[in-house]
């Protein structure tokens, strides 16, 4: 792991004795310890971030994750909650020899309250499988992901991880109800309510969530479910500059607003990659930016025209250039497509250097056009797409048929992206978390004081630094 190498370790080492103790807790079928079988809960799905663990545990209730940590916490061993490990920034691996908790036993559904809308469930359910339980019963979890298939809610909400409508439903610090953690030294926090009202003092569960595993394991939540929509409609467009995807945005906001609740863009690099790998362009319009706006309504044919008369008009007056409305259930998914095969598209042309940023909208696009004049001598190619609604970029650099990471190119992009970012008041990640990737620029997007803040958070909760240690915040 050579971004954690330069972290001072402080923990002790595993024992027989050890290994004795969790077996008494989750039983030896789950107490991993094979090489073969630990290299996937020692590595990223990217393989970008690679640990050395001796074991990974799989507890199967909130029981077990409570002995372990206070067995861990006594003996001063430090641990790596782990869901489905699709982050971004090696949150959910070890950096050393941490002992890894997979919480993918704990998949239970608890309930569905039909009448309130409220799902609770245990964090080791996967996102895809959550979304259609609950699509069976008229509701939608407000939650997408490119991922959906293997990340875990509980490490979702872990990350406050964002996605792809975000615009509709906002973030999981307004949609989780409530949340069951447990602490470093094994105390069980239960806060499992699924009131929407609660005004009784401090809002505890709000400090878990983005914590990346660093204050305490979550074990199940509640979460409030909007009902799925009756009607869904997808337009893909395009413009022939940035300054026209913000008059697009600007009309889409004003003509949609009641029913939107999606709007992504892509520029044509990014276009190019994925259609260049067996994705269909919906358009063939050789424009120089691309836009999916979706709808999501209760009446079909009122939100079709709503469509429908916007696109009109945007057309009319110069904003978009094409533009084409999904007419059936195939060519929403191959628009969505286009979108969401950006990453994989991406991964099999090169090397890729991934940054999840936040930036004012009138500023956004300006990022990649000075990173494309940065690293063109280098080779590098530089695609700009994301989630326009919250203004969140996803600046992807690649070097075509070059799959070794440069140093050179590394180099030329940190952390001048990050300098940049924070010169114009953005967030240096905007929904990917820190992990072990970033604590070095957190003070890019975190006064001193707000740093200081969450370290005497972390030392209230985690006294030892027992929970996935190295992650968030900066070496004191």
């Amino acid at each position: 792991m050579a971004t954690g190498s330069v972290l001072a370790r402080a923990h002790s080492a595993l024992g027989a004795e050890d290994l004795e103790r969790f077996e008494s807790i989750v039983g030896r079928a789950n107490v991993i310890t094979e090489d073969d079988a630990l290299e996937a809960y020692n590595t990223d799905w990217m393989r970008k971030y690679r640990g050395s663990s001796k074991v990974a545990l799989r507890p199967g209730s909130t029981q077990e994750v409570s002995q372990i940590l206070a067995h861990c916490n006594a003996k001063g061993i430090a641990v790596v909650p782990q869901g489905g490990n699709t982050g971004l920034v090696g949150g959910s691996v070890p950096v050393y020899d941490e002992v890894v908790i997979s919480l993918g036993r704990m998949n239970h559904i608890i309930s569905l309250d039909e009448h309130a809308g409220n799902l609770i469930c245990q964090s080791g359910c996967v996102l895809e499988t959550l979304q259609d339980y609950v699509a069976t019963r008229g509701y939608t979890v407000p939650l997408d992901l490119g991922a959906k298939g293997s990340c875990q809610i509980g490490g979702n909400i872990a990350t406050n991880a964002g996605g792809l409508r975000f615009l509709r439903y906002g973030s999981l610090h307004g949609t989780v109800l409530g949340l069951e953690v447990v602490l470093a030294d094994g105390t069980v926090l239960d806060n499992l309510t699924a009131l929407r009202k609660d005004n009784t003092g401090y809002d505890v569960k709000q400090l878990f969530i983005g914590s990346e595993g660093t204050l305490g394991v979550i074990t199940a939540c509640a979460l409030a479910l909007p009902r799925a929509p009756n009607s869904t409609q997808l337009a893909f467009l395009g413009c022939n500059s940035y300054e026209d995807v913000l008059r697009t945005f600007i009309a889409a906001r004003r003509d949609l607003g009641e029913v939107l609740s999606a709007v992504e863009f892509l520029d044509s690099e990014s276009l190019q990659v994925v259609t260049e790998h067996g994705v269909k362009d919906p358009l063939g319009a050789g424009c120089r930016h691309y836009m999916l706006i979706e709808l999501s309504g209760s009446n079909e044919a009122h939100d079709a025209e709503k469509l429908s008369t916007f696109l009109e008009n945007v057309m009319e007056d110069g904003s978009v250039v094409d533009g084409t409305i999904a007419q059936d259930t195939a060519q929403t998914h191959g628009i969505w497509r286009v979108r969401e095969g950006i990453t994989e598209a991406l991964s099999k042309s090169g090397a890729v250097y991934k940054y999840d940023v936040s930036i004012p909208l009138t500023d956004l696009y300006n990022l990649v056009d000075e990173m494309r004049d940065r690293l063109a001598p280098l080779g590098a190619f530089v695609t700009g797409f994301g989630h326009l609604g919250d203004g969140n970029l996803h600046l992807n650099i690649y070097t075509p048929g070059d799959f070794q990471k440069s140093p050179t190119v590394q180099q030329a992009i940190e952390p001048f992206v990050y300098e940049w970012v924070s010169s114009r008041r953005g967030s240096i990640s905007a929904e990917h978390g820190i992990g072990i990737m970033k604590p070095a620029v957190l003070h890019m997007s975190k006064t001193p004081e707000i740093i200081d803040v969450m370290r005497s958070i972390k030392g209230s909760l985690d006294p030892n630094n027992i929970l996935n240690p190295y992650k968030v915040l900066p070496p004191p």
